[in-house]
């Protein structure tokens, strides 16, 4: 899947922004952004349901289109389920929409409900059903097709935290047999836990597009260190706070390296130099506060 200098056009509000980035087959891709973000119409554009005011999205080797639903499996934002129609009714309906036989779809759904814990609510209408189990009705639907691409606009949304789980489990297992997952959200722990690689987004804007690790490696490196005296002036030192005593001497010490200087250039620095040190630990920045960091505070919080 990749889009190329798209652009999307509402009026006068330019909604997605000469936007480009490759999703590589087989990984879990995180589309993160805030509310207005981007992400949703990005996501609609792949999958047809509108069209680019400008720019070319090529989604499995070709343009978006009907021909692709057979492949693709999407679960959108706003959930929504025929209130009469029974679980495993509604599962083969989006079934058949994807190309599968009335069979192919019945006996996937029977299994999917299965390994859902809603096999005995396999009759039962949708009117019946708890919203966590017409959530997971909704995941069934998704992925029925066994899809090649799996599209999910904040599938977290309104899960509870058993849910969470099963659809972060549902992620890996679509992943392991070979699919390749697209999903946006605005909660850094889900992207942490699932993604091989991520993109940051803000007005419909791409701010960064990489790996956790290269996203973490954005921001300056942060360092504890147990020493006999101040790091302050070590080469590639920002900032150094003593933050406790320790016996003989011994201080620790809050560190911040400048912008491009690794916890390695400073241990290099402190054996070059005999510099007294007991103890180095790096503290990896959490991946809200590299998102902060890359897009602004007023973006992050919208």
């Amino acid at each position: 899947m990749q889009l190329d200098r798209v652009a999307k056009r509402f009026d006068q509000t330019l909604a997605v922004d000469d936007l480009s980035f490759a999703v590589r087959e087989g990984e879990t891709f995180g589309f993160l952004g805030g509310n207005g973000a981007g992400k949703t119409t990005s996501l609609r554009m792949v999958l047809d349901i509108i069209r680019p005011t400008s720019g070319s999205i090529t989604v499995l080797g070709r343009a978006p289109g009907r021909e692709n639903a057979p492949l693709i499996g999407f679960l959108p934002e706003e959930r929504g389920l025929y209130r009469q129609m029974t679980a495993l009714d509604t599962i083969v309906y989006f079934g058949r929409l994807k190309g599968m036989t009335p069979g192919d779809a019945k006996r996937e759904g029977l299994g999917l409900l299965e390994r859902f814990g809603l096999a005995g609510n396999a009759r039962s209408t949708i009117d019946k059903l708890s919203k966590g189990m017409a959530q997971k009705v909704q995941l069934a639907a998704a992925v029925v097709n066994r899809p090649r691409l799996l599209l999910l606009d904040e599938p977290f949304s309104g899960l509870d935290p058993v849910n969470q789980t099963l659809l972060e489990d549902e992620i890996r297992r679509a992943t392991a047999d070979g699919a390749t997952v697209v999903f946006s959200t605005h909660v850094m722990q889900h992207a942490e836990r699932l993604c091989d690689r991520l993109l940051f987004l803000a007005k419909g804007r791409k701010r960064f597009e990489g790996t956790i690790d290269e996203a973490r490696d954005s921001l300056p490196a942060r360092l504890t260190l147990l020493s006999r005296q101040s790091p302050a002036g070590l080469a590639g030192v920002a900032s150094a706070r003593r933050v406790g005593e320790a016996k003989d001497g011994w201080g620790e010490w809050e560190v911040q390296m400048k912008a491009g200087a690794s916890a390695g250039d400073l241990l290099e620095r402190c054996i070059a130099e005999g510099f007294p040190l007991r103890r180095c630990e790096q503290q990896r920045a959490g991946l809200h506060d590299v998102f902060i960091h890359l897009v602004g505070p007023a973006e992050a919080r919208s």
